[in-house]
């Protein structure tokens, strides 16, 4: 059973019209942050998953994927969560390991 008074708190991603719309023929009472504001409630951080789609989402490839082979598509999300899983792994050995000749730029030569 529904509580009477149903509530919906989002973020500033979800400010328009439309989604005003839904909320209200919902019967929702929504409180939705404006353009700039931070969200109403704000649970924490970014959850993890929404870190790793715009890191995906960062390979023009798979932003551009127009196959219809699967086995293709596949193939570019496991390379590019490779690629992202290895930067990750030097990024932290970058910080945990020091010796003397140790590279002071991010740029690996």
């Amino acid at each position: 059973m529904l509580p009477d008074q149903r509530a919906c708190h989002l973020n500033a991603g979800y400010d328009s019209s439309p989604t005003r719309q839904t909320l209200s023929g919902l019967g929702f009472t929504s409180q939705i942050a404006h353009k700039g504001a931070p969200a109403p409630i704000q649970a924490g951080p970014r959850w993890p998953a929404e870190g790793t789609h715009s890191w995906m989402n960062g390979y023009g490839k798979l932003r551009r994927m127009t196959d219809c082979d699967a086995t293709i598509v596949t193939f570019y999300l496991y390379l590019a969560a490779a690629f992202i899983t290895v930067r990750a792994l030097i990024q932290r050995a970058r910080h945990r390991y020091r010796w003397d000749t140790r590279p002071t730029t991010k740029q690996l030569k």
